[in-house]
């Protein structure tokens, strides 16, 4: 029998999910989703389960994203299939569990952090990054937009680095993930095991138990270098700060210096569509509360789920063929109509909704 591709397991009261699918960088299927809310909702419960520990299988990766091949597969070979409604569905359920968790949740980042990984690590309590730590939110490259709560979280990171972050896929390494409030610490990957013995003999209990958490991870925790977001926030922050994707582009064409060329380039190569909804989805989450945000990207999810959506294509061209190739429709911002984005707004027959 092949090994289960998540693992759960009691002990020292704490409660340790590990994402088990090394070879595949951890990327979360919906058997997983569907597993970790069976489970999650009785550790809440149970008084002798004081924090849950959540980390990723091999030396790689925490969780690289969703399973979006899988996706793409049912809608190639199932197209009245039911994992495009109930994927994202379930979820999105999953990374409000997390947010509203009643106990610490520490997620233990030894690795790639990116998409549906970040889902389940930034709307914890407690984020630890090693230094194999690299994020990103690379939806838009395929034709996606950064869901799982990104128009939540996104929006209260400094200036306009979210909106930089969300339509860019930029890479950041620990220093600057720590700098810009996306993680909690930084623990160098050959001390996670001694942070996690640790949490298991500390006293989590009580209301105070997130700052007991702090207290733990604080005596672990080390430099992780100079963040490089600093020096660049005034260009992200005169450029990223437009109102729509081809004032981006322009203020971008007009900025001297390699590093705003490099995120011409790279946003030219983008679905222009993938784009616009992008801008959109953070405009109207900016101030929304965590479960209306969660509302809004459902709703966003589903009318991707088209089949003639960019996320095919973008799937297609990236992670199936391989070609490098996607064919935009339409193809440049200038096409994209009103009407295109705010149809990705409109309720939906599964509409999801939280109490």
């Amino acid at each position: 029998m092949s090994e289960a591709e998540i693992l759960f397991e009691v002990k020292e009261g704490l409660g340790l999910i590990t994402l088990n699918r090394p070879k595949a960088l951890n990327a979360l299927t919906h058997g997983m989703i569907l597993e970790m809310e069976k489970v999650l909702p009785g550790w809440e419960a149970d008084p002798s389960i004081k924090a849950v520990v959540l980390r990723g299988a091999g030396d790689r990766a925490f969780c690289a994203g969703g399973d979006v091949i899988g996706l793409y597969r049912e809608m190639r070979d199932n197209p009245s299939g039911t994992l495009r409604r109930d994927f994202f569905r379930d979820e999105y359920i999953v990374n409000r569990r997390i947010y509203r968790f009643a106990k610490p949740w520490i997620s233990l980042i030894d690795g790639i952090d990116m998409g549906g990984g970040v889902g389940l690590s930034v709307h914890g309590s407690h984020s630890v990054a090693s230094e194999k730590f690299l994020f990103a939110m690379p939806e838009t490259t395929i034709g996606l937009f950064p869901d799982v709560g990104g128009g939540y979280f996104l929006t209260r990171l400094p200036g306009a680095l979210g909106t930089f972050l969300a339509l860019t896929s930029y890479r950041l390494k620990a220093a600057d993930a720590v700098w810009a409030g996306i993680v909690d610490a930084h623990v160098p990957s050959a001390r996670m095991g001694e942070l996690l013995g640790a949490l298991g003999v500390a006293d989590l209990s009580g209301p105070d138990a997130n700052r007991k958490a702090d207290k733990v991870i604080a005596g672990y925790a080390s430099d992780p270098g100079l963040p490089t977001l600093p020096a660049l926030m005034p260009e992200i922050d005169r450029c990223f700060s437009a109102e729509s994707v081809g004032e981006i582009e322009a203020k971008l064409k007009k900025q001297p210096g390699e590093w705003a060329q490099k995120q011409l380039a790279a946003l030219l190569k983008l679905s222009p569509l993938s784009m616009a909804i992008t801008l959109e989805q953070l405009r109207r989450c900016a101030n929304r509360s965590f479960e209306d945000t969660m509302t809004i990207e459902y709703r966003m999810a589903q009318s991707c789920m088209r089949p003639d959506h960019d996320f095919f294509e973008g799937v297609r061209a990236l992670l199936v063929d391989k070609d490098q190739k996607p064919k935009w429709t339409p193809p440049t911002i200038d096409a994209v109509t009103p009407a295109m984005v705010e149809a990705h707004f409109q309720p939906v027959a599964n509409d999801l909704f939280f109490e």
